[in-house]
């Protein structure tokens, strides 16, 4: 029974501190995400500005607008990220005869982009109605309320607008950021300690974000474009009406608060992973 058990009990653990790394990650970089979003979205054009109509408007709490999706969605979507991770790393090692130890970057690198598969699934819909709430003017609406106009209005095909766009930026995003992460992890961990790196999960951690937002930011961009818009509009076609319309730079507005945000809220993430894993394995 423990061979047939063991796989189960550990894709459980993998879900579980997922999800709690997940929710440390939304905590922590909220504010600098809803900045960003206004900023792709043409609703401000300078991050100091935006931050300050916020809180004059709505308070400190307004900072946390459209907080409830990824919050309550974080949990599956980052119990299945590294889920999803663990997963293929299973996948990799049974194709290529080495262990996850034996990982090159490469290696690495494709089971991070497995996971970005699964995910997706979970991601589209809450990424689709954070950015609604984020960019509307009403202070009232809910996330039951913007998820209900979002399907009376286009039905699940409403709800699961920007899907391929997620998917074009989570694969090769996830890619350089399990492989980043895992890279400076060896890196900066004492070999000679058995125990957990706070130091080495923080930085590791921080910079693997930061490395995933430098290399899919323009597709995030496409991807907000697209579902903050009321009308179809196809990646082809957010992409030239940028293109024309900013030029190269019109890419990368907000990429000032997705970068501040990066490093904080994806130390938190793994952090909280890591305990939250070192937990689980003591009490199961």
């Amino acid at each position: 029974m423990d061979e047939v058990d063991s796989p189960l009990i550990d894709n459980v653990k993998s879900f579980a501190a997922g999800g709690f790394g997940g929710v440390c990650a939304v905590l922590t970089g909220h504010p600098f995400d809803l900045v960003k979003v206004r900023l792709q979205t043409g609703m401000y054009n300078s991050a100091i500005t935006c931050v300050k109509d916020t809180v004059k408007n709505d308070g400190l709490l307004g900072l946390y607008r459209g907080v409830m999706p990824p919050l309550l969605g974080v949990t599956p979507m980052f119990a299945v990220s590294f889920w999803g991770y663990d997963l293929g790393k299973r996948v990799v090692s049974s194709a290529t005869g080495r262990s996850p130890e034996q990982f090159s970057i490469a290696d690495t690198s494709a089971a991070g982009f497995f996971s970005a598969i699964p995910t997706t699934v979970v991601a589209a819909p809450v990424e689709r109605v954070k950015v609604v709430m984020q960019v509307q003017d009403s202070k009232d609406s809910s996330m039951l309320k913007t998820l209900k106009e979002i399907y009376k209005k286009g039905g699940i095909t409403s709800v699961y607008k920007g899907t391929v766009a997620t998917l074009c930026r989570d694969g090769p995003g996830s890619a350089v950021y399990f492989a980043t992460y895992e890279y400076l992890k060896e890196k900066l961990s004492s070999k000679d300690s058995d125990s957990l790196s706070l130091g080495a999960i923080c930085t590791a951690g921080g910079f693997a974000g930061v490395a995933m937002w430098l290399v899919v930011f323009p597709v995030d961009t496409i991807k907000s474009l697209q579902q903050s818009s009321p009308n179809k509009v196809s990646m082809a076609q957010a992409y030239k009406q940028i293109m024309s319309t900013k030029g190269v730079a019109g890419f990368f507005p907000g990429v000032g608060p997705a970068l501040a945000r990066s490093f904080p809220a994806n130390a938190a993430t793994f952090l909280g992973v890591e305990l939250a894993r070192k937990f689980l394995d003591s009490v199961i």
